[in-house]
Formats: structure tokens, C-alpha cells, sequence
């Protein structure tokens, strides 16, 4: 342990921001599944948190190995783990596990586990634009050498994304974008991307205004049937994914407090219970009524138990893990190195704020987990690779500071990059 503990290295703020998180992961996923579990095991209430501490054992290793790893290496495989994801994803959208009218996940053999392909194109993706946007920069205002090489992986991963999973590509185009403007690619280029994003999302929501049935729905939800003219958003509902993005953007717009969504009535509930200082540890109701409170829904949990004041203090931090991370793109005085560290962060901050703000009704419904707090899976596993990673480039500046301060600039390495203006 002793070992373990010398050769940790990187940014300990970093590293207690993460112990927080698991342990409230830890503690708040025992509590969320404690009904789940004594109905699946016969009693034994206590299966899903030597689960949960399994992964969050297995994920420390990965976040300690990972940045054991000089982050050159990333950029030396970023190129193959982009280029494996995308026959991953097309896999996944045609063969993979489908759950939901969405195929996210493909099950790996012998093992017998499922993990979301998404999970890891986000990471190879990052690492691979972080790796072109290092090497363009001399280049990077100019459209067909810079911007192209730079933004054409991020809408390739997006588009394969989206058809089972919006949310998660609009969250990762969005995080892409962010990490290009930082990079400095020339903001009319960004405009114009968005500007174009943005049109099959207008659309989208302009065909769920256009098509909401008020009335009938209001009808429905009273449980009054009308043959002669089936509901506009029921039968959109029913066509596959379409239907369901179309009904979330509906339920959002046009739902009242008597009429919302199941899953937000109850992340209501939990809320109101909570109240500034929560109902205590363990003492959640609404993990009984509410859909997947160990995952998607799990800081309504969080508030329920711990309050408002627990849920502010799991949003600062994110955000402290945010600026550290900015902090350590700041002083790194290599490109790939200063990218890399700040694309991974964004998008674990962008993740988290978006599940927040779903559990709390400021965005639509969707399906993305609390980085480091929802049970595991293979996204925890994944996040704290991404965790890793940020840490080895932390590892390395320090490194580097300590080498200038005892020989001078000279004696450092310009390990294999070029210098970062």
C-alpha cells in the first residue's frame, strides 16, 4: 500500500475530488438499490454495493495505471483507438443489445458483459482530435487543412452516435466544438458547424410542436380513449427512437406539474423531500417509485438524502475538478498534453451538469449517468480512464517543473511535440 501510495502522483486536488465521488457512489448506490436488490436476491440488500465497490476498486486501479503512463503513448494509439471505434459503433447500431428501441451496447463473449461503445469512441475520439489539433496548429485557420481533419472525426462519431443515443451526441459534438474554439480554429468555421448541427435539431422540435395533440393528450392522460382519432404524440411515440426524442421535447415544452413525465413527477418528489439538509442516509422513499435512481436519476437521491447543500456540494466538485483540470492545461507546456487534459475534463463536467440538470427538469429526459457517482459499468470504467489519462499529463507537469527548477529549461524533453505557444 505503502508503494501504491509514493508512486501516486498528478494533482491531488484531483485525486481527493475523486475519492468524494466514490465515496458518495458508494454510498448512495447502496441506497438506491436496496429495494431493487432485496427483490431480485431474496433479501440480500446488500449484493449491489459489493458490486459497486468492486468497480469503484477496479476503477482506482485503472485511474493509478493510466497515469502511471507517459501521455505520449496516448497520442502514439490515438489514432488506432479512433479508427477501432468507429466499426464498433456501426456494430453496435445494427447488432448491438437493444433495450429501449436503442441499440447502445454490444455483449462481449465469454464474459457475458455488455458495455456502451459510445463510452469508449468518446475517449479515442478526444484523444485523436487533441492529437490533430497539436499537430495543425500552424495550419489551424485554414479550412481544408486545419478545420476538416480536425472536425470531420467529431461529426463521423456523432452521426453513428445519435440514432440510438441523441443526447450523448449532442453532449460530445458540443464538447468537440468547445475543445476546437480553445484550439483555436477560426470561429466562423465553428458558427458555420453549429449552424448546420443545428438544423436537424430545429427541425425536430419544430415537427414536436407541430404535431402536439393538447387536447387529446390531455384526454389520454385522464384516461379518456378516442378511436376515431389515435393521438399524435402516442403514435409518434411508437415509431422507434424519432418518436421518443420527439415525445421527450413535447413533455418538456407542453407538460404541466399534473401531467409531467413519470420519472420528473417523482425527481420532483425526491426534491421537495430533501429540502435543504435531506432525509439522511439511507432514509430515500422515492428510490422506490423512481426509474433508475441508482444511474440516470441518482442525484435526486442525492438531494433527497443529503439536501440541497449535498447536492451544491457535489456541483462544486465537479467544478473544482474542472478548473484543476484547466489549471493543468495552462501550465503544460505541450499541446497534445494541454488538449487532451482539457477535452477529457469538459466532457466529464459537460456529462455531469447535463444529468444534473435533467434530474432537476431544466433539460429534457435523457440517458446519461453521473460520472464517477452511478453505479458501474462500463461508463464508470471508462471515466476513470479519462480521469488516468488527465493525470498522467498532471504527472508530467510537475515532472517537468521539477527538472526546469533543478537544471533549467534545457533539461527537459521536448518528448516528441512541439513546443505549445
Amino acid at each position: 500500500m505503502n508503494i501504491f501510495l509514493n508512486r501516486t502522483k498528478g494533482d491531488q486536488v484531483i485525486w481527493t475530488m475523486v475519492v468524494l465521488l466514490a465515496v458518495t457512489s458508494l454510498l448512495v448506490v447502496y441506497s438506491a438499490t436496496g429495494s431493487l436488490a432485496y427483490k431480485m436476491y431474496k433479501g440480500r440488500t446488500e449484493v449491489y454495493l459489493f458490486k459497486q465497490f468492486a468497480f469503484i476498486a477496479l476503477g482506482i486501479l485503472i485511474i493509478w495505471f493510466a497515469h502511471r503512463v507517459n501521455y505520449i503513448v496516448y497520442s502514439r494509439v490515438a489514432l488506432i483507438l479512433y479508427l477501432l471505434s468507429i466499426p464498433l459503433l456501426i456494430y453496435t447500431l445494427f447488432f448491438g443489445t437493444n433495450l429501449n428501441d436503442a441499440n447502445r451496447w454490444i455483449r462481449l463473449p465469454v464474459i457475458n458483459m455488455t458495455f456502451q461503445t459510445s463510452d469508449m469512441a468518446k475517449l479515442a475520439l478526444f484523444m485523436y482530435v487533441s492529437r490533430q489539433l497539436s499537430r495543425k496548429q500552424e495550419v489551424i485557420k485554414d479550412f481544408k487543412k486545419g478545420f476538416l481533419p480536425v472536425i470531420t472525426p467529431i461529426a463521423i462519431t456523432c452521426l453513428l452516435i445519435a440514432p440510438a443515443n441523441l443526447s450523448t451526441a449532442l453532449l460530445t459534438g458540443a464538447t468537440g466544438l468547445l475543445l476546437c474554439f480553445i484550439g483555436r480554429v477560426r470561429i466562423a468555421h465553428i458558427l458555420l458547424t453549429i449552424v448546420v448541427a443545428a438544423i436537424p435539431v430545429v427541425l425536430l422540435v419544430g415537427i414536436a410542436m407541430a404535431t402536439y395533440d393538447g387536447h387529446h393528450d390531455e384526454a389520454a392522460r385522464a384516461g379518456v380513449a378516442d378511436a376515431s382519432r389515435p393521438g399524435v404524440v402516442t403514435t409518434l411515440k411508437s415509431k422507434g427512437r424519432i418518436g421518443t426524442w420527439i415525445g421527450r421535447v413535447q413533455d418538456f415544452v407542453y407538460a404541466r406539474k399534473d401531467d409531467a413525465p413519470y420519472q420528473i413527477q417523482q425527481a420532483k418528489i425526491a426534491i421537495a423531500k430533501g429540502g435543504w439538509v435531506g432525509v439522511g442516509p439511507g432514509n430515500s422513499t422515492q428510490r422506490n417509485f423512481l426509474p433508475h435512481p441508482y444511474s440516470d436519476f441518482i442525484y435526486a437521491i442525492i438531494i433527497e438524502e443529503y439536501g440541497m447543500i449535498g447536492g451544491a456540494l457535489i456541483i462544486f466538485i465537479y467544478l473544482v475538478f474542472l478548473i484543476r483540470c484547466i489549471r493543468i492545461f495552462r501550465q503544460c507546456p505541450y499541446a497534445f498534453g494541454a488538449f487532451l487534459a482539457l477535452g477529457l475534463s469538459f466532457t466529464l463536467v459537460i456529462q455531469a451538469m447535463a444529468n444534473m440538470a435533467v434530474n432537476v427538469n431544466l433539460f429534457p429526459v435523457t440517458g446519461v449517468t453521473l460520472p464517477l457517482v452511478s453505479m458501474g459499468g462500463s461508463s464508470f470504467l471508462f471515466t476513470a480512464l479519462a480521469i488516468g489519462i488527465i493525470l498522467s499529463v498532471g504527472r508530467n507537469v510537475e515532472q517537468n517543473e521539477g527538472a526546469s527548477e533543478a537544471t533549467g529549461p534545457e533539461a527537459i524533453d521536448s518528448e516528441e511535440e512541439e513546443a505549445y505557444a
